[in-house]
């Protein structure tokens, strides 16, 4: 054996350590109270960031990243495996971030603050939790899996129109906001497409229903930019395009596509571009 691959083994057997010595240490404590610990660091972060301006922004982002990762692996810890390291920490974590960037659109006061991380915290919990409920395989014919694939695809839009917002408000060309917006989309659809069977390996049928998301997305956004809409108005027909045609590719995905339901998302769809154009300032 090289020298490089016994450094590595040594490396990789210190790891292991303290990986297993940390989760013998974790798992002692009740998993609510790991979810609830989380929480708290979280939100005790986010007061904390949102105190300094934004050029402090890149530096917080990393850290909010890395933070993320380490309190939901915290709270999560048991059998984590292949995609769950995508599927259950992706949400805690661009929730976190974008929620951050988000803030920045408001007056920087504490009357403010305090309110929106209070909101923060109680949203990283309930994603959290649904990750959790993901991670420990509840069958979907339960109410528990139900609730927890609703919430989070509730989480998943709220995410996609902070996302929306905050690229929008950098008023950046029509194409870069069309790139990111396909890019943001695909990661977002392929959770929300995973979730519907929890595979531990990436489906193809996933992957290429999220591209077909991130290209009508793309054109979508591309369509707005020559129309002259304020910014959360573009922000909320993008937020409901991603929704309604989610809805539809997930039913489909999962074999209850009826007439009920494509009715009930175009009808959203609908709804939402009638006040699109209503709201039009030529």
């Amino acid at each position: 054996m090289s020298s490089n691959n016994l450094i590595a083994n040594r490396l990789k057997n210190v790891k292991n350590f303290f990986i297993r010595s940390i989760n013998r240490r974790a798992v002692k404590i009740e998993k609510r109270v790991r979810l609830v610990i989380s929480s708290l660091i979280m939100v005790f972060l986010m007061i904390f960031s949102t105190s300094f301006y934004f050029d402090k922004a890149p530096i917080f982002i990393a850290v909010f990243t890395i933070v993320g990762f380490l309190v939901s692996y915290f709270a999560l810890l048991e059998e984590i495996e292949d995609m769950d390291w995508f599927g259950l920490f992706f949400l805690p974590i661009v929730l976190t971030v974008f929620f951050y960037l988000f803030y920045f659109l408001f007056p920087g006061r504490w009357l403010t603050r305090l309110p929106f991380s209070i909101f923060y915290g109680i949203s990283f919990y309930a994603v959290l939790l649904c990750s959790n409920i993901f991670n420990v395989g509840v069958e979907k014919s339960l109410q528990l899996y139900r609730a927890a694939f609703s919430i989070n695809y509730f989480y998943l839009t709220v995410v996609s129109f902070l996302i929306f917002n905050v690229l929008f408000s950098f008023k950046a060309v029509f194409l870069l906001n069309a790139l990111i917006v396909g890019s943001s989309t695909f990661f977002l659809s392929i959770h929300l497409f995973w979730t519907i069977r929890l595979k531990r390996h990436l489906e193809r049928e996933v992957i290429i229903k999220s591209a077909f998301m991130a290209l009508i997305l793309i054109e979508t956004t591309i369509i707005t930019s020559f129309v002259p809409l304020r910014t959360p108005i573009v922000s909320l027909f993008l937020t409901t395009t991603f929704y309604s045609l989610g809805g539809l590719v997930y039913n489909q995905i999962d074999g209850k596509l009826f007439k009920e339901t494509t009715r009930e998302y175009i009808g959203v769809w609908i709804f939402v571009l009638l006040i699109t154009f209503l709201s039009i300032t030529w």
